[in-house]
């Protein structure tokens, strides 16, 4: 029997020590919460501010539009400028709208462009199925053949080697920055500049990793990015997304695009003309006007995001994933359990992916939660992940979360 000793005063005084920014969120009731990386919790901010919009509407009714506290014509102007550092972009570069499939399409509009033999879109093999429906369906809206057109790899060095030999058939990459199943951060300066340099548009989905780990899109020249807004960045369920775009691209009046009525340049659209005037921002890929009270959630949490920075917080969260897979190195051994995101700090964000042997990763997680309160999510057949969130997740979080999988795995 291997004995797993494990130090509840330790966790204690690190979190007197190291205590994130937990009293800003409603935290559920005696749980443990890993699961940031498919749903970040209330900020307490978010109902008075969010009360505040509508009773604008309340009051007000259309002028709002004018008068509001928060002015609903150039409201996502509010969150412009935090969305832009959030993701290392100028404020030129970034908006949020839409939801992050939707914008995915909306962007490949402009940037899968196949033509000739150069047809081909690259994405990781464990892509998120969101992705891969996206990117499948653009193939067939092209009159391409998915199942050809799409090519799927599984490791960096695969992709990079493909691009070196095959770039020439690639018009399209777009790959997760931070992979949903294994928690793995790719190199995405790297994996941009070798895509471009094959004669790709390199794109990336950002859902993992806006909120988790620090980006820097405009000095790494990608083309262009999407996030979503309700797993790291706490905008609710559904929350709007965001979309970047390189401001090399910006200018460039031959690239299609759709069109609607918040793609025109603001000065001039109650002007009511025909054809649209876009302005040179990533605003010009906006086509209906913005939901305000969609929006307000996603602006009280970058602002949070704002105040504490993503240095700061990408340091608590090599803490505390340090110290969880610090407990888990205690775990796994004699268990069917392994930890399979990259141990590298540089090579992962907050989240750990752990493989059940027996592939009952969806018992565990339900185990966890009912018999120890520890939630964190399950990706069938055989993974559980856990994502200690560095906003407020504990290392007592941490603790509780290896001895619950201790006592729900048995040794074999």
């Amino acid at each position: 029997m291997l004995e797993v000793t494990f130090d509840e005063y330790d966790a204690r005084r690190r979190d007197e020590a190291d205590p994130g920014h937990r009293d800003l969120f409603h935290i559920p009731p005696g749980t443990a919460y890993f699961a940031g990386n498919s749903l970040g919790l209330q900020p307490k901010a978010t109902v008075p501010e969010l009360l505040a919009d509508l009773g604008d509407w309340a009051r007000l009714g259309v002028e709002g539009h004018l008068e509001a506290g928060r002015p609903w014509l150039p409201y996502h102007e509010l969150l412009t400028e935090r969305a832009a550092r959030l993701v290392g972009a100028l404020p030129s570069e970034a908006v949020v709208m839409n939801s992050l499939t939707v914008n995915l399409h909306l962007l490949m509009v402009s940037f899968y462009r196949p033509a000739g033999a150069r047809d081909q879109i690259l994405i990781e093999d464990t892509a998120f199925p969101s992705d891969s429906y996206a990117v499948r369906s653009q193939a067939r809206f092209h009159g391409l053949d998915p199942d050809t057109t799409v090519v799927r790899l599984t490791r960096t060095e695969d992709m990079l080697a493909y691009l070196r030999e095959h770039g020439e058939r690639v018009a399209l990459v777009l790959l997760g920055g931070v992979n949903y199943l294994t928690g793995e951060l790719m190199d995405i300066p790297t994996v941009t500049r070798a895509g471009q340099a094959a004669g790709a548009v390199v794109g990336w989905d950002l859902a993992h990793a806006a909120g988790n780990v620090p980006l820097r899109l405009h000095d790494w020249g990608v083309d262009f990015a999407a996030w979503c807004s309700y797993k790291y960045l706490n905008g609710g369920p559904g929350a709007l997304a965001g979309a970047f775009v390189h401001e090399r691209h910006l200018a460039d009046g031959a690239l299609p695009r759709f069109e609607g009525w918040w793609s025109t340049d603001p000065a001039t659209r109650f002007e009511m003309a025909p054809v649209a005037r876009p302005p040179a921002t990533v605003d010009a890929w906006q086509v209906s006007n913005p939901p305000i009270f969609a929006m307000g959630p996603v602006r009280t949490s970058l602002e949070i995001f704002d105040r504490v920075g993503m240095d700061a917080l990408r340091a608590r969260s090599l803490r505390l994933t340090g110290y969880l897979r610090e407990l888990l190195d205690e775990v796994t051994p004699g268990r069917p359990l392994e930890v399979v995101t990259p141990r590298e700090p540089e090579r992962h964000g907050c989240q750990l992916s752990v493989r059940i042997g027996d592939g009952a990763a969806g018992d565990i997680s339900r185990r966890l939660r009912h018999e120890h309160g520890v939630i964190a999510d399950a990706r069938e057949p055989d993974i559980v992940r856990f994502a200690p969130v560095p906003l407020y997740s504990t290392y007592h979080d941490c603790w509780r979360a290896a001895r619950a999988l201790a006592a729900t795995v048995k040794e074999v």
